[in-house]
């Protein structure tokens, strides 16, 4: 069995798509993938701010390349960036709150109770005052 070194017309690959169809950009793509994992993961600091500042950036230079011409997924760059732009806002609140709870005087209280508190019964007490504190 020989292999032959010559090449067949099947065995080249062409990159440019047929005409009438639009290609699609690796940065819309991840633009977009990028938006929804943001939106999917706020609660978490790298899943809102970093995933979603990667989806802003990524869909804003693929809407810019759609614009100029380079590839023709414009809307999906647009969507992915208004969806890490979600991300983004709903993880700031998120960090916002549990910074103005962690600064505030109840937060405090809480943590001094549970620094002195010897027993799991006392750290219990802290913790039900804590939330008594919160409600109130």
């Amino acid at each position: 069995m020989s292999f032959s070194d010559h090449a067949t017309p099947n065995d080249s690959v062409h990159n440019t798509p047929a005409p009438g169809v639009k290609r699609s950009s690796g940065l819309a793509i991840a633009s977009l993938v990028l938006g929804i994992a943001a939106i999917l993961l706020f609660w978490t600091v790298f899943g809102g701010l970093v995933l979603g500042l990667l989806a802003l950036i990524f869909g804003i230079i693929g809407a810019r390349r759609a614009r100029a011409g380079g590839a023709g997924s414009g809307k999906m760059s647009l969507i992915g960036a208004i969806l890490g732009g979600l991300g983004m806002l709903a993880s700031a609140v998120i960090l916002a709150i549990g910074a103005s709870v962690l600064n505030s005087d109840e937060f405090e209280n809480f943590d001094d109770c549970v620094e002195h508190a010897k027993t799991q019964s006392e750290r219990d007490a802290c913790a039900k005052d804590f939330d008594k504190e919160m409600n109130d």
